[in-house]
């Protein structure tokens, strides 16, 4: 896959000439609804089966390895280059295949019901695990119904491994009051792990998430101790465990959301981390960018210094944020797909920006109403920046919030960079 930015002037079939591709090829990878609509700013994934460029008058060797994708290194190797300074016109020369790095991927998926059916089966090879969001504990150790089954059967017809995701918050509650009266009571955390074991044997689970947010600061011991037990329990039953980690940047961060989550015991206690890179653009706050790739080295540059690299999943959100200006506290931004924000580009015919700090697109329109609007999405720039972080940082794999929002360049690129492990 070639990534290419739409410039003014830009036409489908002269893109696709260029890059030895085919119009029908480049509208199904970017679903395109009408191939005569470009945007100036929009990206565009240009699958390309042609491994041999001609090299033209005015060609340097490290704009052949962009647009490529590979490294310059790579096409020296291949075609015996000595001196990347001397290309001659009209000579051909092969483009080496990018190295693909095995990775595990994570999905949680809170549309559950028959409604998750179509959802999975249409990213499934992309996924290692699923993970339906989630089974909230109560008082009493006791754990909230969720109708998950036709998620698990669809995603083991899938050859993807279900795993169980538990919380202590919910749309109405931080869940800091509910997580200290389980977490310090052993006759409640014994009740839990019973009821978690049965549930995960019933319905076919293989391993465990353990989603705790907002656990108070004085019960940060009391929190590792019942990962200990946990994942104890969990080994001889034959389960794997992982837990979700607030983005941290340092060891005393402080704030309700991450004094509690102790980055080193997690990184020694479960089999892996999943790290909740995403929402710096929450719903609640002003515009910018939802997973910033800026801010996501900051949290990853302190995470590998305390937990090994292969027991880290990078977390990143696949939806789209549209605020009204000027922002007003209070006023929630209305979340939706990535393509949303594409059709609603095309339909007030905004012209999209890059902010190269967080790598991320976003663009402004005006309504019919007059209102103005700052919208915040993700493309293909902006999920390779994250898939070179994943590379860079070698870690584990990613894990996606939330399944159900419609991404196909997401989806044509993950299979581009890496090869997904099914465990």
């Amino acid at each position: 896959m070639v990534i290419h930015v739409v410039n003014w002037g830009d036409i489908l079939w002269k893109i696709a000439k260029y890059y030895n591709s085919s119009v029908d090829r480049i509208v199904e990878v970017n679903n395109l609804h009408d191939p005569n609509k470009l945007l100036v700013g929009q990206s565009l994934l240009i699958p390309t089966d042609d491994t041999l460029y001609t090299i033209k008058y005015g060609d340097v060797l490290w704009r052949i390895a962009e647009k490529y994708g590979v490294s310059v290194e790579n096409i020296m190797k291949t075609n015996s280059i000595i001196n990347p300074n001397f290309l001659y016109p009209g000579t051909k020369i092969t483009i080496p295949q990018r190295e693909k790095k095995k990775i595990d991927v994570n999905g949680y998926i809170y549309m559950l019901g028959n409604d998750s059916v179509p959802i999975i089966e249409e990213v499934g090879d992309n996924l290692t695990y699923l993970s339906p969001f989630a089974y909230l504990i109560k008082e009493d150790g006791g754990l909230q119904g969720l109708d998950d089954m036709a998620a698990i059967k669809t995603a083991i017809s899938e050859n993807i491994v279900p795993m169980m995701a538990i919380t202590n918050f919910s749309v109405t509650s931080k869940g800091e009051n509910l997580a200290r009266e389980v977490l310090n009571n052993p006759r409640i955390i014994q009740k839990l792990q019973t009821n978690i074991i049965n549930i995960m044997k019933e319905k076919g689970y293989k391993g465990l998430n353990i989603d705790f947010e907002n656990v108070l600061p004085s019960d940060r011991e009391a929190y590792n101790r019942f990962l200990k037990s946990t994942v104890d329990i969990m080994h001889k039953e034959g389960f794997f465990v992982s837990t979700a980690l607030a983005p941290k940047i340092n060891k005393d961060q402080v704030g309700l959301l991450y004094e509690a989550h102790d980055y080193e015991a997690h990184g020694k206690i479960v089999d892996f981390v999943v790290l909740m890179t995403y929402e710096w653009g929450w719903r609640g706050g002003p515009p910018r960018a939802i997973s910033p790739v800026n801010e996501m080295e900051r949290v990853l540059d302190y995470a590998v210094t305390v937990i090994p690299t292969d027991k880290i999943l990078m977390g990143f959100q696949i939806y789209a944020r549209d605020w009204t200006l000027p922002f007003v506290g209070g006023r929630e931004a209305e979340t939706f797909s990535v393509q949303e924000a594409i059709d609603r580009a095309y339909k007030y015919k905004a012209t999209i920006q890059y902010d190269v700090i967080s790598q991320s697109p976003f663009y402004q329109y005006t309504d019919e109403n007059g209102i103005a609007h700052e919208v915040w999405f993700e493309d293909a720039r902006s999920a390779q920046a994250k898939f070179d972080l994943v590379k860079d940082y070698n870690l584990r794999g990613l894990s996606y919030w939330v399944l159900g929002y419609p991404f196909q360049q997401n989806w044509e690129l993950l299979a581009d960079n890496f090869t997904v492990r099914k465990r």
